[in-house]
């Protein structure tokens, strides 16, 4: 809902932005006006560029058309059918009822033999190994040609596509008509001096001028004043009449389709620019104001989420405050356990020592009274870990560095997140690779980021999911790939999970620390942890942990 004070900040902002961008709107229409005919003349030469634009992407389009049906065709269709001759034809008449214009087919060897053909032409059992096209499609895959004369001693143009099978390529060749393709390009022209026409890069004509020249034949214009994009020259001939030619690039620059119109034709229109010039500034009025109020209604309703996200912001501190709290009073507790775990490895150790003296070896217990010994020195270990733990939460630390069998702690992790998984039906799957090295790491840290990616994993799914746990070696790294298939994370929110305070959770079901704490640990030691989820097919964390062999005890 929107409040009196954003709603009069929005009214004031549209006014004033209004006035200002009115007064130099109507000066312009003004200047506009008194000089019409110049900007008519320009406005003549963007028709002839827009028409220009227009229809080369028509023709372009056609192309496009005929070279995906034919890439079709050899894709769907196996060269020991293709050179049947009925088979061809069959497949011909398809292409024509598709999308017509085929004049003939051809099926052509790697050898640049003519095997099998449908059309008006006398063309099978030719070879084109020798022709300049054939080395082009075997190279490029795709080819349009130039217009040329060929066997058939007539001016045409051919699309072929080469397709593999195994060791074997052909080529699928097709002849494309010249009349339709010229009226296609023809339909450009406008009035009774407008021409539209193609020419390659020399000038030779491609397709039949309307008035001079002839297909094949060299046109007077010199094609290296066309740039790229749409280009507008003007011309004069011997007579004095100016000729305005607008010429756009095909074929990735090797045909220029030029469309011409003399400047005199059109310059009978030209009272009728005053209408053009009241309607630009109209239609100038009306998109002042419509994107005025919708830019202005953005920038408002941005102010808002800010302030919105600025109160979300306090709340977050709010939330860091009492977690800085709860650290300190982990890190206090940490130290009383501290204490008595001291005092019980001290009297271990004494323990131990008096184990060897000879009264105690010679005793049937000696073997059980060492195992417990040792029993309570790895459970004593293992408390230290969780202090460690504890205090990583309250304060950084640097990891501890030890030995580390990473099959080892995921399986160990996963015994303990076990129970928590059958009862929400959650199956874990693991592949874990047999030769991964031992590494020197902190075994304890690691444990705590695989203990949270398979918790949150258990989480996003709720219930009846599976979890794959899969572990490789991939170059100097050891690579853990947690993938649930729970319903995603918006590409939005990947790149903001490992930010703190963070979480997709619902509200009060997660305090968005787990996933930094993890990024942070995997970062001191070298490593990186990475994300890649889709919406609706699961999430997977990729653990990359540096494979770094411990020293020599």
């Amino acid at each position: 809902m929107e409040t009196p004070l954003y709603t009069n900040l929005q009214r004031k902002i549209i006014i004033i932005t209004l006035l200002v961008s009115l007064a130099p709107l109507i000066i312009l229409g003004a200047t506009i006006y008194d000089q019409f005919a110049r900007m008519y003349k320009e406005k003549i030469e963007e028709q002839m560029e827009y028409r220009a634009s227009a229809q080369a992407e028509a023709v372009d389009l056609f192309l496009k058309e005929r070279t995906a049906i034919l890439c079709a065709m050899a894709d769907t269709h196996t060269f020991r059918d293709m050179i049947h001759g009925k088979y061809l034809a069959r497949i011909f008449e398809v292409m024509n009822a598709r999308a017509g214009a085929f004049v003939d087919l051809g099926v052509i060897s790697n050898s640049g033999q003519h095997l099998a053909y449908v059309g008006p032409y006398d063309l099978k059992g030719l070879n084109y190994y020798q022709h300049p096209w054939f080395d082009d499609v075997m190279s490029k895959g795709v080819y349009v040609s130039n217009v040329y004369m060929g066997y058939r001693k007539s001016p045409h143009f051919i699309i072929a596509v080469r397709r593999q099978e195994g060791l074997n390529s052909w080529i699928l060749r097709a002849t494309i008509d010249p009349d339709i393709f010229g009226d296609i390009v023809r339909s450009a022209q406008v009035g009774k001096t407008g021409d539209a026409y193609i020419v390659d890069r020399k000038g030779a004509y491609q397709t039949c001028p309307r008035f001079d020249g002839e297909i094949l034949s060299r046109s007077h214009l010199n094609t290296r004043l066309f740039g790229t994009g749409t280009t507008v020259i003007e011309e004069k001939d011997v007579e004095g009449e100016e000729t305005l030619y607008a010429g756009t690039w095909l074929k990735g620059g090797k045909w220029l389709l030029i469309i011409s119109q003399e400047a005199r034709e059109e310059m009978t229109g030209l009272l009728a620019t005053r209408n053009v010039v009241i309607g630009i500034v109209a239609c100038g009025l009306l998109a002042i104001i419509l994107t005025t109020v919708f830019t202005t209604r953005l920038a408002v309703r941005r102010l808002r989420d800010s302030d919105q996200k600025m109160n979300e912001l306090n709340a977050q501190l709010i939330q860091s405050d009492k977690m800085a709290a709860l650290g300190k009073m982990a890190a206090g507790v940490a130290h009383e356990i501290n204490n008595p775990l001291a005092v019980i490895i001290q009297l271990t150790g004494w323990m131990e020592d008096l184990l060897y003296e000879e009264e105690f070896q010679k005793s049937n217990n000696y073997k059980e009274y060492k195992q417990a010994i040792r029993d309570i020195e790895d459970h004593v270990e293992r408390a230290r870990k969780v202090v460690h733990n504890m205090l990583g939460y309250a304060r950084k630390m640097e990891p501890r560095i030890e030995d580390v069998d990473i099959n080892s702690t995921l399986k160990q992790t996963i015994d303990l997140l076990k129970n928590h998984a059958i009862t929400n039906n959650i199956e874990i799957r693991t592949e874990l690779s047999d030769d991964l090295p031992i590494i020197a790491g902190d075994q304890s840290q690691l444990q705590q980021v695989f203990l949270n990616l398979i918790t949150n994993a258990i989480d996003a799914i709720g219930s009846e999911g599976l979890i794959e746990v899969t572990s490789r070696e991939v170059d100097s790294f050891i690579n853990v790939d947690i993938t649930d298939n729970g319903p995603g994370i918006p590409e939005d929110k990947q790149k903001k999970v490992f930010d703190p305070f963070f979480t997709t959770k619902e509200t009060g079901k997660g305090t968005g620390l787990g996933l930094w704490v993890s990024y942070d640990i995997i970062a001191k030691m070298g490593g990186r942890i990475s994300i890649k989820s889709e919406v609706g097919k699961g999430t997977t964390f990729t653990v990359a942990v540096p494979a770094v062999t411990p020293e020599k005890k």
